[in-house]
């Protein structure tokens, strides 16, 4: 009885890393990105119980084979975020202090009221640069109570709807544009940042609409704001940080594709994955919230923050501004197909409209 019991676990582990590699954008289908690790950890414990509780037979070598295969293919995506791959952001030696940025990203969740758990932590860690998402009205007087003095140049969305969103800077603002890519309802901040140093960095907010059953019956939408930020980075080349909740992970086909879109780079790889999200549920965590940077940045340091009473972790990273470094980095580059696949999924995100 056992041994068929872990036979169709198995085959079901190594379905579902299967249906992950399907090129569809229906939510369900896009979901299995997600537990790249989880299942490779469950592919692992079901081969471990197959080898020492079955007897030599074909449902021990059916559960062995079927989970180290889906252990391989999961590990081929989840690897590069370990600190068994080479980094793809180089870390800051000596530099200037003026010449580094310092941001911390948080997901608030709407109706979390634990501000003053949040508030406690940026005026601990002192960030140049506070993003909050899901930020309404409530939260904007929270925060603007407690940081207008401080961080006096700021960019406020409040909304209701899951996607507020509020960056408050010590550093100067320029050329700000709230814009609304391709929903209405779902704003992004566009901005330039002048550093201590006075070099001039530009810097988008995301927080597109996930793929889920409450959400969007597709990750079309989600994937054609990425791809189109991606795309006016290529076409518009300069120092550029990318900073949001994605509501995608680092491994996924899409993000991928934008890094290779956009030319950007992740500082995570070959230092580990920071799920920042699900906070109270520590096997289901995967990295949602991202800080994206372009050739002209080295990572000064990054580390995940503890939990305020959102169901995700906030995230800091101070990175430096190093022009001269920039050939130090291989940045990822988009093949002619891929450009006009992402073309054709930006057009086809500002016609179609969502059901859900």
């Amino acid at each position: 009885m056992l041994g068929p019991l872990l036979g169709c676990i198995a085959g079901l582990l190594l379905l579902s890393t299967l249906i992950a590699r399907i090129r569809l954008r229906w939510w369900w289908v896009r979901s299995f990105e997600f537990p790249r690790l989880q299942i490779a950890v469950l592919a692992g414990l079901c081969a471990a119980v197959g080898a020492l509780l079955l007897p030599p037979s074909r449902w021990q070598t059916a559960t062995i084979g079927l989970s180290l295969l889906t252990c391989m293919l999961q590990l081929r995506y989840i690897f590069p975020w370990t600190r068994l791959w080479p980094v793809q952001v180089q870390s800051t030696r000596k530099a200037p202090d003026e010449q580094k940025i310092t941001l911390l990203i948080a997901n608030v969740l709407t109706p979390n009221r634990q501000a003053d758990k949040l508030i406690s932590m940026i005026e601990q860690h002192q960030p140049d640069m506070v993003l909050t998402l899901e930020s309404d009205q409530w939260w904007q007087r929270q925060l603007d109570t407690a940081l207008s003095k401080a961080w006096p140049n700021s960019v406020k969305i409040p909304l209701d709807n899951l996607y507020g969103m509020h960056l408050y800077s010590r550093l100067t603002l320029s050329e700000t544009e709230v814009k609304w890519l391709i929903q209405d309802d779902i704003p992004s901040i566009h901005t330039y940042v002048t550093l201590a140093s006075g070099d001039q960095i530009r810097f988008y907010a995301l927080h597109p609409r996930p793929p889920a059953p409450s959400e969007s019956e597709k990750s079309l939408w989600r994937d054609a704001e990425l791809l189109l930020v991606g795309k006016e980075i290529h076409q518009n080349p300069s120092p550029t940080l990318v900073a949001g909740d994605l509501n995608d992970v680092a491994w996924s086909r899409t993000t991928r594709r934008f890094c290779r879109i956009s030319g950007m780079l992740d500082p995570r790889r070959g230092r580990g994955m920071f799920s920042t999200f699900h906070a109270n549920y520590p096997f289901l965590r995967w990295p949602l919230d991202h800080v994206f940077v372009s050739e002209h940045f080295t990572l000064d340091s990054m580390q995940r923050l503890d939990a305020f009473g959102s169901d995700h972790f906030p995230i800091l990273a101070t990175l430096c501004y190093r022009p001269s470094r920039q050939d130090e980095h291989d940045n990822p580059e988009a093949s002619q197909e891929e450009r006009q696949e992402a073309s054709e999924t930006i057009q086809k995100g500002k016609t179609e409209r969502q059901k859900t």
